[in-house]
């Protein structure tokens, strides 16, 4: 059984290092455009988040290397995404962004650190940690849920990266199936919950990924903007963070 569970961790710090690069190709168009356009900052963060109380979790817990190692990779990669969305945003979203950064990746990760050192001991310390771990990474898996609201209501789905939902799903799958083995239920239960996000975000991907339906919208806002250029001089377009 130990030889299994180490075969299916090892499997899944591969997948998990795909899932983690996967949204390479949008910050690729991010970088080239020198915007982010309608990608939303939340995600990353999250997951950066996550990604640090994960890899203090494994380095608390006895036997969870391959827990650690993995998520220490993640911070790394996370880091470079969120700075080059900062780089790149509007002022709003730039403010905004840095502003959840500061809180969430910052002084939240710093503050569980500092109680956990030297006011936990134990299994107690182990609990606690893995609590909050549990509960940010079903956050992590939950935050795409945006995206998802705004394929269905454009009927598209240019703004939620098909490899970053395939590997949610893979992801999600091999970890809870990892948990199993081990008996870890702090990896099973957020794993699982990601297993099902990823699943239905999937199911999107079957649903909206006629390619016509993101002409469709493109087209719909094109007619839009020429439509506000009728309006009176006085009318003001609000501006898009």
């Amino acid at each position: 059984m130990a030889t299994l569970s180490f075969f299916v961790g090892v499997i899944g710090n591969i997948i998990s290092v795909l899932l983690f690069l996967s949204p390479l190709g949008t910050f690729w168009r991010i970088v080239k455009h020198k915007s982010t356009e309608e990608f939303e900052s939340f995600p990353y963060i999250c997951t950066l988040l996550s990604s640090a109380l994960w890899t203090y979790y494994g380095i608390t817990k006895p036997g969870s290397i391959l827990v650690a190692t993995v998520n220490g990779f993640g911070v790394v990669v996370e880091i470079v995404f969120v700075t080059l969305f900062l780089v790149f945003a509007p002022p709003r979203t730039r403010a905004k962004t840095g502003t959840l950064v500061a809180l969430l990746d910052v002084g939240f990760p710093s503050g569980v650190i500092l109680i956990t050192r030297f006011i936990l001991h134990g299994d107690t310390r182990i609990d606690v940690i893995g609590f909050l771990c549990a509960g940010l990474n079903i956050v992590m898996y939950g935050s795409p849920l945006a995206a998802m609201k705004t394929v269905i209501t454009t009927k598209s789905v240019e703004y939620m990266p098909f490899l970053l939902s395939f590997f949610i799903f893979l992801n999600g799958g091999i970890w809870t199936f990892y948990a199993v083995l081990v008996q870890d239920f702090f990896l099973g239960v957020p794993n699982g919950v990601g297993f099902l996000l990823g699943t239905a975000q999937l199911v999107l991907y079957l649903i909206y990924r006629n390619p016509n339906s993101s002409n469709k919208v493109s087209n719909d806002l094109e007619g839009q903007s020429q439509h506000v250029y009728l309006l009176p001089s006085t009318s003001q377009v609000p501006e898009k963070s």
